[in-house]
C-alpha cells in the first residue's frame, strides 16, 4: 500500500511500481472507505496535531494523507520508494505538503532530510509492507525531534494475517469466529492479486510483540494503543446477527503511537 520496501540503501526496488494504476484506482484520490472512516480519523485522533508541526508520512503512495495533515495546520512530507504512486499523489495533492521519492528505510541517506526534523512520523497502512522493521522504525526514530512521536496504523497482527488467517461459522453455536493458523513466526507473504492487477506485492507479518519491543530498542515508547473494527454492517441474511457481533469484537485495524524518548 505504500512505501517497500526493500532495505537497498542504493536506487530502491519496489513492487509497487506494477501495482501502481490500480492501486489508485481502487484507493482514489480521496482513499478507499476504509481510509476515511476508519484509518485516518484513528490516526489524526493520535497525532493530535498541532499548527505548524511538521508530520513525515513514511510510505506515502499516493498521498491519500496529505490533505488531511494540511487542513489541521500540519506541515506534510510524503516520501515513498514507488515513482508511480508519487506521481500520482503530486498530481492528487501537490497543494498539501511535497512529496520525495526514496526508501523510507534510510532517510539518513537522502540529501532532503535531516536528523530531528519532524515533529512526527506516521505509518498509514504501509509499515507491513516494510523489512526488515528495526530499519524502517530506526529511521522513523531519526528523523524525529525528541519528544516527537510515531503513529502506526496496520491490519492487527494477532487477527488479520493474510493466507494465515480467515473467519469460520460453527454451526452448533450459531458463532462466526476468527480463525488464526500462524501467529508467532514472521513472515513474507505474497498477497492475492485482485482482478486488473499487473503485479504481486508482499506483506511482512510479525507479531505484536516484535512492534513493541522494536520500537523500544529504538527509543521509542508506547504511551496509547487502539484497536479499530471494520464499519460494515451486515443487515439481512441468517447469519447478519453472528456476523456483526463478529466484526464488532475483533478488530481489523491496529493503531499505535509511541514518543521519542527526550534522551535520544
Amino acid at each position: 500500500m505504500s512505501a517497500k520496501r526493500g532495505s537497498q540503501k542504493s536506487r530502491p526496488k519496489t513492487s509497487w511500481d506494477p501495482l501502481a494504476r490500480w492501486y489508485d484506482g481502487w484507493v482514489g484520490k480521496e482513499g478507499s472507505k476504509h481510509h476515511r472512516k476508519l484509518a485516518i480519523p484513528a490516526v489524526l485522533e493520535l497525532l493530535h496535531l498541532q499548527a505548524g508541526e511538521r508530520v513525515l508520512d513514511m510510505g506515502a503512495g499516493q498521498g491519500v494523507l496529505a490533505p488531511f495533515i494540511s487542513r489541521a495546520g500540519g506541515i506534510y512530507t510524503g516520501i515513498d520508494v514507488s515513482e508511480k504512486l508519487l506521481a500520482y499523489a503530486r498530481k492528487h495533492h501537490r497543494e498539501h505538503g511535497k512529496f520525495v521519492h526514496g526508501n523510507a528505510l534510510h532517510l539518513s541517506g537522502i540529501p532532503q532530510f535531516t536528523p530531528q526534523s519532524f515533529d512526527a512520523v506516521v505509518f498509514l497502512l504501509s509499515i507491513q509492507d516494510m523489512d526488515p522493521l528495526n530499519e524502517a522504525l530506526e529511521s522513523a526514530a531519526w528523523a524525529l525531534v525528541p519528544g516527537g512521536r510515531v503513529v502506526i496504523l496496520m491490519t492487527h497482527p494477532c487477527f488479520r494475517i493474510p493466507r494465515q488467517s480467515g473467519w469460520g461459522w460453527d454451526e452448533g453455536r450459531k458463532l462466526q469466529f476468527r480463525r488464526v493458523d500462524r501467529y508467532l513466526t514472521q513472515l513474507a507473504i505474497p498477497l492475492k492479486p485482485y482482478p486488473g492487477q499487473t503485479g504481486v506485492s508482499r506483506s511482512f507479518h510479525r507479531p505484536l510483540q516484535d512492534y513493541v519491543n522494536t520500537l523500544a530498542e529504538n527509543g521509542l515508547y508506547m504511551d496509547r494503543m487502539k484497536e479499530i473494527p471494520t464499519y460494515k454492517v451486515k443487515k439481512t441474511g441468517p447469519r447478519a446477527k453472528a456476523e456483526n457481533l463478529a466484526n464488532r469484537e475483533i478488530p481489523l485495524f491496529l493503531a499505535l503511537r509511541a514518543v521519542k524518548f527526550l534522551g535520544e
